[in-house]
């Protein structure tokens, strides 16, 4: 949690791919939400075909997006932008990284 209690962060090999909030009260206010880092290309279509998905505050818009879970992006479609979000991290890591995880 190196942004506080108020956000859970996801990494691999120190390198985060992923950001959910922790916090009930926040919850409670707004839709659950996941941010997701992207290819810049890709990061802009989803942001045009998905209301719901939008650049990611405090986060580099141009490789994050923040995506509301409200219902309104498919299941499969938010699964795809996880892996993604992982495998560019992974993509980035030094090799020897990447062979520890078996890539």
């Amino acid at each position: 949690m190196p942004f506080g209690p108020e956000a859970v962060v996801y990494k691999v090999k120190s390198k985060m791919f992923a950001l959910t909030p922790a916090d009930a009260q926040a919850l409670r206010e707004q839709p659950f939400y996941v941010v997701l880092k992207c290819d810049p290309t890709w990061a802009m279509l989803l942001r045009d075909t998905y209301p719901a998905i939008t650049g990611a505050w405090h986060f580099n818009k141009r490789h994050w997006n923040s995506v509301d879970l409200d219902g309104t992006v498919p299941d499969d479609e938010v699964r795809e932008m996880i892996d993604r979000s992982y495998a560019l991290v992974v993509k980035n890591l030094p090799k020897r990284e990447r062979a520890k995880l078996g890539g």
